[in-house]
């Protein structure tokens, strides 16, 4: 478990050197992420942060959701049903790149970022973390953006997104970072005041309902499919590439 936003930088290069070794699409998530990882940090050393210090924790907590489901994971355990439709989604190479990454922010926006953040900050201690929280999420939204237009190398034909109406900083194939950062801080405000006796039943409600939409980024209905049957032809099945792409910055 990681104790640091170091370790969860650390923790973060082993599993994208893995998968790159492994031409696992599992490194796809954790190429993004690690980068979001690193400009948070940067942006604390900077004093960007009202709290740097409780942000710290916040990316620490938040990280080790993830890198626990991973690990439970690959160690053949079972890990919170959103993760597991991510995890899973990386040995179909039918998604985009583009879907492999949403469906992993998906598990880690709209289950993990409510639950990590009541965490940190728990009652009437919420209130005064939202400017950071929000800061953080608009480092994840522009690193998105950046790497949609990035990924162009291995995804030549990813601008249709755009004729098609689903360019992903407003929607692609039901998914929205706005709503998803706006449902994490609605996630956080009913965590934050939740007797911790009833934590469990209701992670795994919320669980149930990111997994529906998770299934329906991987795997959304044939019509879109097909819609999005031009990007995907000429995407490289190059994976240790893609994670290069992925990873540079």
């Amino acid at each position: 478990m990681a104790a640091t936003i170091d370790d969860v930088l650390s923790a973060l290069t082993v599993i994208i050197a893995n998968a790159r070794a492994g031409a696992s699409r599992l490194g796809y998530f954790a190429s993004l992420y690690r980068r979001v990882t690193q400009t948070v940090k940067d942006d604390i050393a900077a004093g960007k942060f009202q709290n740097g210090p409780l942000v710290e924790q916040l990316d620490v907590v938040f990280a080790n959701r993830y890198l626990d489901a991973l690990k439970q994971f690959q160690s053949g355990q079972a890990p919170t049903q959103s993760w597991q439709v991510a995890f899973r989604a990386a040995s179909d190479p039918l998604p985009l790149i583009v879907q492999q990454i949403l469906v992993g922010i998906n598990a880690h926006i709209n289950l993990d970022l409510g639950i990590a953040t009541a965490a940190v900050a728990p009652g009437d201690q919420l209130p005064a973390i939202k400017p950071d929280f929000d800061q953080i999420n608009d480092v994840l939204a522009g690193l998105v953006s950046t790497v949609e237009d990035e990924i162009g190398e291995v995804s030549p034909a990813i601008h249709l997104l755009e004729e098609k109406g689903m360019r992903t900083e407003t929607t692609i194939i039901n998914f929205s970072l706005d709503k998803a950062r706006a449902q994490a801080w609605a996630t956080a405000q009913k965590f934050a005041v939740l007797p911790a006796d009833q934590w469990s039943d209701s992670i795994r409600l919320l669980d149930a309902e990111v997994a529906l939409l998770g299934n329906a980024i991987a795997h959304p209905p044939p019509a879109i499919d097909v819609a999005l049957a031009p990007i995907r032809l000429p995407e490289t099945n190059d994976v240790p590439r893609v994670i290069d792409v992925l990873s540079a910055h």
